[in-house]
């Protein structure tokens, strides 16, 4: 017995030493290789990547945070002069101020952090309130979701004031009004409330006409990861007795109940589109997968999802995206099959993005799964 039990514990050990190593090696290549944190700039992709930065801060020991503090430090003295919060992926970058100015008390990165917020509040929004997802024109994103609630869960964290957890879930209930789907609980891209087909560039025109709701029609694999993602991180911030966390904990059940039917079977992952897994225009898609599996494995911590329904889908994602979503360069671990930054369309539309290696809200999502897999094969 004690034989079985010490070849127990090595494995364990292994798996845990593997899974380090793992986190590790998409750390360096994060820091030192795709965005060292002197050519950090002002935006979403690059908060995202940010905010495993203070995930990673925050799981290490003393002795080992000074890495983290000072590439977010950088990050943030570099961009100062940029920093603003007048619509929600500037809002984004804003969480670094946050947290800096609860570690270090700094009163140049409270300043900053109080002026995003003032901006904020000046955004243009819905005749509902929503805020909009664009300066030039009114429309709601489910990608709004995630980079507003990286900055105002950090605010909350820096100064306990609660006027930032009833400003973000007043904005999550506005969107998901418009954007979620009753029978699979996921949220299509957008809505567009001023009836104005704007041409940006990037989004397939005339989008907002495909429904009489003046909604798009598809469910974007990463644009539900980002309403994952916001949730899970919003259950590791709030009190576990509080009301805001009774209110996420129903949320995330509700936008998770379908994901482990709609994991593919051979990857483990998820697809650009997660309710067309047969369609052969499909393709397996790396960061909404890891962001499906990181809100699932906050959701199974915190006892809000069932083990028995959600663990092997944790555990499928996790051996899938090593298996076929990343590749090793020397002593790096770069994600594969990632999607490029994405706008709104239809069907043909989400098929038709490119994917890429690398990437910055990859990185940032891997990293952030990969450490609370690590919490969790701990316990």
């Amino acid at each position: 017995m004690r034989k079985i039990i010490t070849i127990l514990c090595l494995f364990l050990f292994i798996g845990n030493t593997y899974a380090q190593t793992r986190i590790d090696s998409l750390d360096v290549y994060g820091r030192e290789v795709f965005m060292p944190s002197a050519q950090y700039k002002w935006d979403w992709g690059q908060a995202t990547m940010l905010n495993s930065m203070v995930h990673l801060y925050n799981s290490k020991p003393e002795a080992e945070k000074k890495v983290y503090l000072d590439y977010i430090r950088t990050s943030m003295d570099l961009t100062l002069k940029d920093a603003n919060g007048m619509h929600p992926n500037a809002v984004a970058s804003g969480h670094g101020m946050a947290f800096l100015a609860k570690i270090t008390g700094d009163p140049r990165y409270v300043e900053m952090a109080n002026k995003i917020y003032a901006d904020y509040l000046t955004t243009p929004r819905t005749r509902a309130g929503g805020v909009s997802h664009r300066t030039e024109t009114v429309e709601m994103w489910d990608d709004t979701i995630y980079m507003i609630s990286m900055f105002f869960l950090e605010m909350y964290r820096y100064t306990g004031d609660e006027k930032y957890l009833k400003e973000f879930q007043k904005q999550y209930f506005l969107h998901k009004e418009k954007l979620e789907d009753k029978k699979w609980g996921l949220w299509v891209h957008g809505y567009d409330d001023d009836n104005d087909d704007y041409k940006d560039r990037c989004c397939q025109f005339g989008w907002a006409q495909m429904t009489p709701q003046r909604t798009s029609i598809e469910f974007w694999g990463r644009g539900n990861g980002w309403v994952v993602m916001a949730l899970a991180d919003a259950l590791n911030t709030v009190p576990e007795k509080s009301l805001y966390f009774r209110v996420f904990a129903t949320e995330l059940k509700e936008i998770t109940k379908n994901l482990p039917k709609l994991q593919d079977k051979k990857t483990g992952l998820w697809f650009q589109l997660p309710i067309y897994p047969n369609d052969p225009a499909n393709f397996i898609e790396s960061s909404c997968s890891a962001m499906f599996a990181y809100g699932i494995t906050i959701g199974l911590e915190k006892k809000v999802l069932k083990q028995k329904t959600f663990l092997p889908v944790v555990e499928k994602a996790y051996a899938g995206l090593q298996k076929h979503a990343t590749k090793t360069d020397r002593k790096y671990l770069i994600p594969t099959q990632v999607c490029e930054g994405t706008c709104i369309g239809d069907k043909a539309y989400y098929f038709g993005r490119k994917t890429r290696e690398g990437v910055n809200y990859a990185i940032g999502s891997y990293i952030m799964f990969y450490l609370e897999y690590e919490k969790l094969k701990i316990k």
